[in-house]
């Protein structure tokens, strides 16, 4: 056994240096990295020795878009880049994007974030910056494949041991068969929303409530059901509607009027003791700013698809916290944009509940389960899932478009 002596400045060095790598290399998971893909060593994964060399997009029936980045250690990272309804759109975005990425080292997650928010002059918008959150995702996938460990680890570790996860039902039978499968919070939408018009009748609001009432009965007192007025009920129709919803406690009202209208949002939040959500179409930390300030909603609703990827809504929850804000993020997407959810709610303190609607059967080698209202915390590196490339093969491609909606009584038309 060689001794060193660490009393002189120079065996002090060598010892200190030696110790650190170790711990560093342990504390990290770094030995694992030469087990990637079998060829890999820690020298071949030093910083500036990773590149990106491709970037992939393909379409996903029902209406999803997937991301691949591809690099030259094997690594392959994961993401969803969709607006939707505007598939093709965004997958072009993401190769108007490649240029800047390809040959760069895909661990520079916030400098390449900026760069590509940035290095354009108009800024934002849901078709960049749902192409620039895909992207976010898939290189904070290679960074916690690298190190061997769950993206949450890298955003300072959990904060809780399961993740409560919603489902949409907007039937009683529907409700049932969701409380089957383990689930204890669920959202509908308001009953026929869309036909309601400027000035609702008597007859719209009784029968939006009475429909409510019926599903809060199916759901018990031991479950919670939110209500989605998805921004297409206007502001006086809100406001008479949310005071009926009242005694049967909705667990929050989502966009009870169009999101950009903070102001008459704010004035709803404060007449009601019901919890008012937003933020499924804000984008990044810049937009959610004005709804916390006014106080329009207590429950903030980043979707990782286009609010700006997994670290923006890091930082839009630490903005929320700050106002004593929740956190539901917003998913009708995939089963990547689900993973990326998990990472944020995993690491979060003021986390609330996840939205779904697919576990990934079809789509994951591994499908998320559900138990007693939760999904457990993802323990695997990165984003946690690896796509089933065999089932996946009959569900490539899709036109999907946003649907066209009008007024029945003059054929106007109406918000979708």
């Amino acid at each position: 056994m060689k001794i060193i002596n660490v009393q002189s400045p120079r065996s002090r060095r060598t010892f200190f240096r030696k110790v650190f790598a170790g711990a560093a290399a342990g504390t990290l998971g770094l030995p694992a990295i030469g087990a990637i893909d079998g060829k890999n060593s820690f020298a071949g994964m030093r910083k500036g020795e990773i590149k990106i060399t491709k970037l992939e997009t393909f379409k996903v029936q029902p209406r999803f878009l997937f991301l691949k980045i591809h690099t030259d250690q094997g690594i392959v990272g994961l993401g969803e880049p969709i607006t939707e309804g505007r598939a093709d759109t965004c997958a072009a975005a993401v190769q108007e994007i490649a240029p800047y990425l390809v040959g760069k080292d895909p661990r520079r997650i916030m400098h390449h974030w900026q760069a590509i928010y940035r290095h354009t002059f108009y800024r934002g918008g849901p078709i960049l910056t749902s192409a620039l959150s895909g992207i976010e995702q898939a290189l904070w996938d290679i960074k916690g494949k690298a190190l061997g460990v769950p993206i949450y680890e890298l955003l300072g570790g959990p904060t809780r041991n399961r993740i409560r996860v919603y489902a949409h039902a907007r039937t009683p039978d529907a409700i049932k068969e969701a409380k089957a499968e383990g689930y204890t919070a669920f959202k509908t939408g308001v009953n026929n929303a869309r036909q309601s018009g400027i000035v609702a009748n008597p007859r719209f609001i009784d029968e939006a409530t009475e429909t409510f009432a019926g599903l809060r009965e199916a759901v018990g007192k031991d479950a919670d059901i939110a209500i989605d007025f998805h921004g297409a009920i206007s502001p006086q129709n809100a406001a008479l509607l949310i005071r009926r919803l009242e005694p049967y406690q909705p667990f929050f009202i989502e966009e009870p009027v169009n999101c950009q209208n903070v102001d008459v949002m704010a004035e709803l939040a404060k007449e009601t003791h019901i919890p008012i959500a937003t933020g499924e179409r804000i984008f990044t930390k810049w937009g959610f700013r004005e709804i916390l300030e006014k106080g329009a909603a207590s429950i903030l609703q980043p979707d990782m698809c286009h609010a700006g990827g997994i670290f923006e809504g890091r930082l839009i929850a630490g903005m929320a916290e700050a106002y004593y804000a929740a956190i539901a993020p917003h998913n009708p997407l995939g089963p990547i944009s689900l993973a990326a959810g998990l990472q944020l709610a995993a690491s979060i303190p003021n986390f609330l509940c996840q939205e779904q609607v697919t576990l990934g059967e079809g789509y994951l080698k591994e499908p998320f389960k559900v138990s007693d209202g939760h999904l457990p915390l993802p323990t695997k590196p990165g984003l946690g899932i690896e796509l089933d490339e065999d089932a996946l093969a009959d569900k490539l491609g899709h036109d999907w478009r946003s649907p066209e909606t009008y007024l029945e009584s003059d054929g106007s038309v109406v918000d979708w």
